[in-house]
């Protein structure tokens, strides 16, 4: 569809939250509780943030949660009985408030779970998910957007994308069918728009690197000595994958007791000492350089190959939640200025 735009004022955007809430959609949206901004189901409008740089967490456990029941099973003495979880039931999802950087790792993630195999699960919650975006107007040396061919106010993944004016408004872009059809049920909240210019309002990143060129040095850089040197300080606690938008490595674990239990589908990380440990005690990736350099080509190489997208939208938060500075900018940085052999 053509992108429509409109003006919102904040009284009006609580009536639109509300209203949302109301229809049975579970509200998650960002809330400054202890010291910290993080996603929260169903808060009141009241106590949104909209003032903040970026969340801890990302919003990818809407589509894609820490912890998924994937069946349960019960024994007996005729045999073992599976018990399918109707998948179809899960609740409507509206993410409020979620910046550029987050609303893009929807795509990422489509593509990652719809590859080689369509996840059954992970589509029937994207299909009830509706993203209302908010530019960015304030940015910290963490982001990197723009590096990633992404800018603070990117349409990209959200159905409507909202922009705060000067003037105290809201422009709203509406960009899908969906967004459209929640414009449309909240038509007396929506003015106008008179042409006005979001660009004058958005945070400045300024690009730090060119991915193709670290993309370039990453295929001629496999054995470089960049990877120890960059990775002395890494504790392989898994922090950087667990708050990343884009980040999709899982593990399947059954639980049991007395015979009855669960399969579940739970986070995991290309980062943990586990990750790649063959049950013959063989590791292929044995040291914390080996599984750092791992994490970076996944994103900068293996996936911009594969499935065509950059498993990054430079939002920073593996560098904010490290708690040894493993700074991926830096870093990503210093990978575009490699001197590697062709």
């Amino acid at each position: 569809m053509t992108p429509e735009k409109k003006i919102i004022d904040r009284v009006a955007l609580d009536k639109l939250y509300e209203s949302l809430k109301a229809a049975g959609n579970k509200m998650f949206a960002p809330v400054f509780r202890n010291e910290q901004t993080d996603f929260e189901y169903n808060p009141n409008a009241s106590e949104i943030s909209y003032n903040h740089i970026q969340t801890t967490q990302s919003v990818k456990n809407t589509v894609f949660p820490k912890i998924e029941n994937l069946f349960r099973f019960e024994s007996s003495q005729k045999g073992v009985d599976l018990l399918n979880i109707d998948f179809t039931k899960v609740p409507r999802v509206v993410v409020w408030n979620a910046h550029p950087c987050d609303a893009a790792a929807f795509s990422a993630l489509d593509s990652v779970f719809n590859w080689d195999f369509k996840d059954e699960i992970y589509n029937s919650r994207r299909e009830k998910l509706a993203v209302i975006g908010m530019s960015c107007i304030k940015a910290d040396e963490n982001c990197f957007c723009t590096s990633v061919d992404l800018n603070p106010g990117s349409v990209k993944g959200s159905d409507i994308l909202l922009t705060p004016l000067a003037n105290g408004t809201y422009l709203a872009e509406i960009l899908t069918e969906q967004g459209k059809a929640i414009a449309d049920a909240n038509a007396s909240l929506f003015t106008a728009s008179n042409g006005e210019n979001k660009e004058e309002v958005l945070a400045k990143v300024e690009k730090q690197f060119d991915h193709s060129k670290v993309t370039e040095n990453l295929a001629n850089g496999f054995e470089n000595p960049f990877w120890h040197e960059f990775s002395l300080r890494c504790i392989g606690c898994g922090a950087c994958a667990y708050v990343c938008p884009i980040c999709t490595c899982f593990d399947i674990q059954d639980e049991s007791k007395a015979g009855n239990g669960r399969r579940l589908r739970c986070w995991d990380s290309c980062g943990f000492g586990l990750f790649t440990l063959h049950t013959s005690g063989h590791n292929p990736r044995e040291i914390q350089s080996q599984r750092w350099r791992q994490r970076v080509m996944h994103k900068f190489s293996y996936q911009p190959d594969r499935n065509e997208f950059i498993g990054c939208v430079g939002c920073g938060r593996c560098s904010r939640a490290c708690p040894v500075d493993m700074n991926i900018l830096e870093q990503l940085v210093a990978l575009e200025k490699l001197e590697v052999a062709k």
